[in-house]
């Protein structure tokens, strides 16, 4: 029954023709040209020296994580205010996620916060095995800052990239700073396919052991045998092939998606107490999400927000719930929160796809103003 989806696939011609170009192929298994290509592309899209393509962002983080070391009893830093995959990757290898508050303004991991817990779990003995910075609603944390905190530390920095997708800072991509980056191609992403992500870097050996990983492990001989537990991450060629098409499009989907963001702080910016996620110096977000802050001064709380945009048809989201605050996390450490605790209390994501026409967003803020006080 919803006439405007939050964020939804946006797919055409050109991944129509390349997908059934994979499957006239017979290339349906998850080997082909289309997955060789498809990395190839998202290389050259990045800037990594090496990408491989997997099965979820999910899968690419679980490899990532055991790219750099993490193993049971270990801790992970990881930003609170982010999707549940962030921190359920840590715990498939026996680790524990440990949490750390983001900024006000970006909300993004709060480097400072970062910096002052690293330097206490020095003194104490307590180092982490790796730290995990997100990249959220398709803006690009501070990257360079994070890594460089890192690198004082001596902590490998993985960079959850899954939502920036041909975002950039500096005229750097997500995700480039750390020693390994993934990302997603979820059904409601940037690029698509059906189901999918990447695992990245400039560690070739990395990505090589990922890749063998993904593929259960399999040694280059005539028979099935193991030397390490594997696993089935692979995509598959017909899932690359989507994906291809995805990429010939993305520029205007992010500049549509700009567009309706545009939309909504020229409708909405001028009200009290709604604040957009800031948009740091140098940064170029993909837009994928537009999420607004409505505080106490908005005259109308979220739920009522959401609640009349769901009665209109329109899908809305809650900012996502800190992950101190999730139950299953609910005994593990976290370094501040109350931002993110107040962001995921006052903050809404609004449709963003970039098919929404003008009227479209207009209505969108004709309805969220009417509930107003």
């Amino acid at each position: 029954s919803w006439k405007i989806l939050l964020s939804p696939p946006e797919v055409g011609d050109d991944e129509r023709e390349l997908l059934l170009a994979a499957f006239d192929s017979n290339w349906v298994a998850p080997a082909g040209p289309d997955i060789d290509a498809f990395e190839a592309e998202l290389a050259e899209l990045t800037g990594a020296t090496e990408v491989a393509a997997l099965s979820s962002g999910t899968a690419a983080l679980h490899l990532a994580l055991m790219a750099v070391g993490v193993g049971p009893g270990d801790d992970v830093l990881v930003n609170t205010l982010t999707f549940g995959a962030s921190a359920f990757a840590v715990t498939y290898l026996g680790a524990r996620p440990c949490f750390v508050d983001c900024d006000p303004d970006t909300w993004h991991l709060d480097a400072d916060l970062l910096d002052e817990e690293l330097t206490r779990r020095d003194r104490a003995g307590e180092r982490p095995a790796a730290v995990v910075s997100v990249d959220l609603y398709g803006s690009v944390a501070d990257g360079e800052r994070i890594a460089a905190v890192c690198a004082a530390h001596d902590v490998p920095l993985v960079q959850d990239a899954a939502e920036a997708i041909g975002a950039y800072r500096d005229g750097v991509h997500a995700g480039r700073q750390g020693q390994v980056a993934v990302l997603s191609f979820n059904g409601n992403k940037m690029v698509t396919s059906g189901g999918g992500g990447a695992i990245m870097s400039d560690d070739a050996s990395i990505v090589s052991r990922a890749r063998y990983l993904s593929t259960q492990a399999r040694q280059p001989v005539p028979w099935y045998e193991h030397d390490d537990i594997g696993f089935n991450y692979r995509m598959g060629n017909l899932n690359a092939a989507v994906g291809r098409g995805q990429l010939r499009t993305l520029p205007t989907r992010i500049a549509g998606r700009r567009r309706v963001r545009e939309g909504y702080e020229r409708l909405l910016g001028e009200l009290s107490g709604v604040t957009f996620q800031a948009i740091p110096d140098g940064c170029e977000p993909n837009h994928w999400l537009t999420t607004v802050d409505f505080d106490d001064t908005f005259g109308a709380a979220p739920a009522a927000i959401i609640d009349a945009l769901r009665s209109a048809g329109i899908e809305a989201r809650y900012s996502f719930k800190p992950m101190h605050l999730q139950p299953v996390f609910a005994d593990h450490p976290v370094v501040g929160g109350a931002v993110a605790a107040g962001l995921f209390e006052r903050s809404l994501s609004l449709p963003s796809g970039s098919w929404l026409t003008d009227d479209d967003v207009a209505w969108i803020c004709d309805v969220i103003g009417s509930v107003r006080a």
